[in-house]
């Protein structure tokens, strides 16, 4: 009976040291698995944190680059999404034009709008007496988002101002802080007698009678005051799109170049000079906003690189 007893007890100690021996190994495992899924939390972790640091938006990447990329000229995407290479720095002074804001290192584009800005400076002071041409944005070197601009990214835009160039060369400084001039009243519902003068007619007619231009923006009181003086010839007020703000410049985009299959055009407008329904719309008495009416400012998410076509991030390695 002794010796049962004492059988029994040593198969019952073995059979608690097995079961401590499997908890135990259970514990670990369960430790080590622990272990790994807190590591791989930590990796996803990791990689959320680099992706969302790497998504810095494409105006900062644009605007480090100082030089454009030597390769052959060419546009890629649309006006308000894209970029483009092979670009061309419009000289700071010429016969008829000075370049402004110059700290901003925006005087570049497609050789096509290069070409077109200095033919317009000589064309309106050689044919229609105006003294020369202030130009403002154009592009960056290689386009791209650019802060203050919905478009101005595939080279084949330009602001110019409708102050008249002085009959001096202005001074660096001069250039960063001299201002262009409004055309409109206070209000911005007229256009301005002392200001408007029978030159700013020539001036627009002159900047879209080039076949390579698709378009101009100008105020819509601007668009109004054309459309009262110009005379019998009138299709070229088809070209003259009416938008908000521009009373002292106005906007000009040409055409995408002849075989750029990857730069995309403007959508054609509807026939007409554009002076009836489609004007008479910006005249409209705004409704007026329901008591208790909060407007709520969602700021825009800026674009990154991923929404600019592919080439554009070859563009920046170039």
């Amino acid at each position: 009976m002794k010796y049962v007893l004492k059988s029994i007890l040593v198969i019952m100690a073995l059979s608690l040291s097995i079961t401590t021996a499997a908890a135990h190994k259970e514990a670990a495992k369960h430790k080590s698995d622990g272990k790994a899924k807190a590591k791989t939390k930590a990796k996803a972790k990791k990689t959320r944190k680099t992706k969302k640091a790497k998504a810095v938006p494409a105006r900062v990447l644009f605007e480090k680059m100082t030089k454009a990329a030597d390769v052959p000229p060419q546009s890629f995407g649309s006006y308000a999404k894209g970029c483009f290479a092979g670009g061309q720095q419009l000289a700071i002074n010429g016969p008829a034009w000075q370049v402004m804001r110059l700290s901003r290192n925006r005087n570049w584009g497609t050789p096509r709008i290069v070409a077109y800005i200095e033919k317009l400076a000589r064309d309106t002071k050689a044919k229609d007496g105006w003294p020369g041409l202030l130009v403002g944005d154009m592009s960056q070197p290689r386009g791209g988002p650019v802060s203050g601009h919905a478009s101005h990214q595939v080279g084949l835009d330009t602001d110019i101002w409708l102050r008249p160039s002085p009959d001096r060369r202005l001074s660096l400084a001069e250039r960063e802080s001299l201002n262009s001039i409004s055309v409109l009243t206070k209000n911005k519902k007229k256009i301005n007698p002392d200001i408007w003068k029978p030159a700013y007619l020539k001036l627009y007619r002159r900047a879209v009678s080039y076949k390579e231009v698709g378009l101009i923006f100008v105020n819509p009181v601007i668009k109004r005051r054309l459309c009262k003086d110009a005379g019998k010839d009138r299709k070229w007020l088809r070209k003259v799109r009416p938008w908000r703000g521009h009373y002292s410049h106005f906007h000009v985009r040409l055409i995408c170049a002849k075989g750029d299959k990857q730069c995309k055009n403007q959508p054609k407008m509807a026939a007409g000079d554009g002076c009836g329904a489609d004007l008479a719309k910006w005249f409209k008495p705004k409704k007026k906003k329901k008591k208790g009416f909060k407007f709520k400012f969602v700021p825009k998410k800026e674009m990154t690189l991923a929404g600019l076509p592919r080439a554009c991030r070859r563009v920046l390695k170039q």
